[in-house]
């Protein structure tokens, strides 16, 4: 008898690990999280990190996005081509390593209750996200929307119903995960219809006890930054007693019940009522987020929870992914860099389950050569932190970049708004000032009188004593002349002066600025608003002055030259830049792989300077152009340069 019940057990374990393709995993939060894609820092994250959380022994990532961000807005909802550009390249790498991926729609303010009227954003979102991959392999999953909340069962499925049926006529082959409202909570399961769709993966989240996962957290309302210390499970010894601040709110409430929740059964009969919604509905089901927020609590309560958690979620047979990879809630320790050969903390990657690999002891050293801060893209090691209250800063802008195909923008921010970058590791530059390197950067404004700062700040330790120092310089008339032309900038490091420091109030300099911690560079509209003021800014880097050839770098922007069509592949439209340096008759033609001209863009005399056209699909004669691959040929006196374009329907 015992047998043939545990016989009966494989068998619909087996059937139910089936139906969900992936079984562990991480959400890379903080990427596409960003208010529109010129926002997003596409280098935070590289393929090297998807081969990492592969190694941990995962096999689907979670991507959060702000997915109604990165459109026009209404009436049409267009998709940004910046933004296909950066996730195309996402969906490569995972389909290269095998890794599933989940485009979860993280369009979601835990402040705000969901609109009633998010599906007329949601459905034309979705119809062109699922156009563009429709194509793509089973490896893609869609996520309608994080955790609805603030909205009734029945409006939520309402809407959920209709974005699974606006999907479906452009894509059939992906699978769609769907969850309840109520924040994706597994009570909320149970009202969720049985839909017809048989090609959908159900998913919950999963916090509990919140006051001990949540201890910190300053986005609840009340914040639970007070709160710390809640030890689990729990101990009445080491139990805080409740903040003052909490008093008959239903924060006290959590408190006065911890005893009750604060448990190893209460977390599983919590885990067990969404096992029960997918044995009574016999359907696939994923937890698609659960964790513990670092700041306020124990490091081992934090690891036995998760081990608690995980291990009952597999003995379920409940696919997961844990929130985050990095941040708040991540597999990396405390107040670190949070980098993989050095600063995973092991044991929560042990109490997950996951492979452990080999950690070094990081030794910090003096950079000795110099490094690109950006270059189309920021470079390695660092992450964007910049602050614009108002106005525009853009990474990616293509307005006659100096060379490769992006610049950055900025302009109509308020005085004292900063684009920034944050070294991580911080760097020790002591080396490269004692050497005479120099901020390496071309610049271009469009405002006689205008003027910025650039500046270094030092990390601020725990002294009390210390704060984190600037080191500027005032970039103005009297070094670069704001006439609309790029200008090649190098200012010695050692040329910086001390500024002070700003730290909840000002400190004036005192000798302090310490060249071997610095975590900052920014450039700062520190003298004034940026108001009806462009600047553009390309290839800033550290260098060894005597390494570049600023003659050749000059030679640059008087060359003939043909940049390669952005976004390619293109569904649509698609952008091409050139430059030439002199008066010249240009042809630029669009030809198809039988060598046949398709569409003449350009066929007239024009002055020197840089130009941006843009292709729509369309032949001469005002027909659509079928899917396939192009060729975009710039003839100019004997140059000629080749660029190949692929079109997507």
């Amino acid at each position: 008898m015992k047998r043939t019940i545990l016989l009966s057990l494989f068998i619909v374990t087996v059937a139910w690990s089936a139906e969900v393709p992936f079984t562990r995993g991480v959400n890379l939060t903080n990427w596409f999280q960003a208010s529109r894609a010129q926002q997003i820092q596409f280098t935070k994250f590289t393929r090297q990190d998807f081969i990492n959380i592969k190694n941990l022994g995962c096999d689907v990532i979670r991507l959060p996005i702000n997915l109604h961000f990165m459109t026009s807005g209404a009436p049409n909802y267009a998709i940004d081509p910046l933004f296909l550009y950066f996730l195309d390249q996402v969906v490569d790498w995972a389909e290269e390593l095998e890794l599933h991926l989940i485009l979860d729609n993280h369009t979601f303010d835990p402040a705000q209750n969901t609109d009633p009227n998010i599906g007329e954003v949601l459905a034309p979102a979705w119809t062109q996200l699922a156009d563009h991959y429709s194509d793509r392999t089973n490896y893609l999953y869609y996520e309608v929307l994080n955790e609805p909340h603030g909205i009734s069962d029945q409006k939520w499925n309402d809407i959920q119903q209709k974005t699974i049926d606006a999907i479906r006529p452009v894509d059939q082959k992906h699978t769609i995960i769907i969850g309840p409202s109520n924040w994706n909570s597994y009570n909320n399961l149970k009202n969720m219809p049985v839909y017809a769709d048989d090609n959908l993966i159900y998913t919950f989240h999963f916090y509990d006890p919140f006051l001990f996962t949540h201890q910190g957290a300053s986005w609840t309302d009340p914040s639970l930054a007070p709160a710390a210390g809640v030890p689990f499970p729990c101990d009445v010894s080491r139990m805080p007693a409740c903040p003052p601040q909490f008093a008959g709110t239903w924060v006290k409430n959590l408190y006065d019940n911890y005893k009750n929740e604060g448990t190893v059964d209460h977390v599983k009969k919590m885990i067990d009522i969404a096992v029960r919604f997918r044995n009574e509905r016999n359907v696939p089901l994923y937890c698609g987020e659960f964790g513990v927020y670092i700041p306020n609590s124990d490091n081992a309560d934090r690891v036995y929870w998760y081990n608690i958690a995980r291990s009952y979620l597999e003995e379920k047979n409940i696919a997961w992914t844990i929130w985050d990879y990095t941040g708040g809630f991540g597999l990396f320790e405390a107040k670190t860099s949070e980098l993989f050969d050095y600063d995973l903390n092991i044991p929560l990657v042990e109490a997950l389950g996951l492979n452990v690999p080999p950690q070094k002891d990081f030794i910090f050293r003096p950079d000795t050569t110099g490094f690109d801060l950006y270059q189309d893209f920021i470079g390695p090691q660092i992450v964007e932190s910049s602050w614009v209250s108002n106005g525009i800063l853009e990474y990616y802008s293509e307005n006659n970049p100096v060379t490769g195909q992006f610049c950055i923008y900025w302009t109509e921010v308020d005085q004292y708004s900063h684009i920034g970058f944050h070294f991580k590791p911080i760097k020790d530059l002591s080396f490269l000032v004692d050497n005479g390197y120099a901020i390496d950067f071309w610049v271009r404004g469009d405002s006689p009188g205008a003027k910025f700062d650039i500046r270094f700040i030092d990390t601020k330790t725990d002294d009390p004593n210390d704060h984190p120092w600037r080191m500027r310089q005032t970039i103005d008339e009297t070094i670069a002349t704001w006439n609309g032309e790029w200008r090649h900038l190098q200012i010695p490091l050692n040329n910086f002066a001390e500024h002070g420091s700003w730290d909840n109030g000002w400190f004036n300099p005192r000798g302090d600025f310490d060249w071997t911690a610095v975590e900052y560079f920014q450039i700062v509209a520190e003298h004034h608003a940026l108001k009806n003021i462009k600047f553009w800014f390309d290839n800033i880097r550290i260098v060894n002055p005597e390494l570049v050839n600023i003659q050749f770098e000059k030679q640059t922007l008087q060359t003939y030259k043909l940049y390669q069509n952005y976004p390619n592949p293109f569904n649509s439209i698609t952008a091409i830049r050139y430059q030439i340096p002199r008066d010249d008759q240009v042809s630029i033609f669009i030809y198809n792989l039988a060598g046949q001209k398709v569409r003449t863009l350009v066929n007239q005399a024009q002055p020197p300077g840089a130009y941006s056209i843009s292709w729509d699909g369309f032949d001469d004669t005002g027909l659509r152009s079928p899917s396939g691959v192009y060729f975009c040929r710039m003839k100019v006196s004997d140059f000629v340069q080749v660029r190949k374009l692929i079109l997507l329907r």
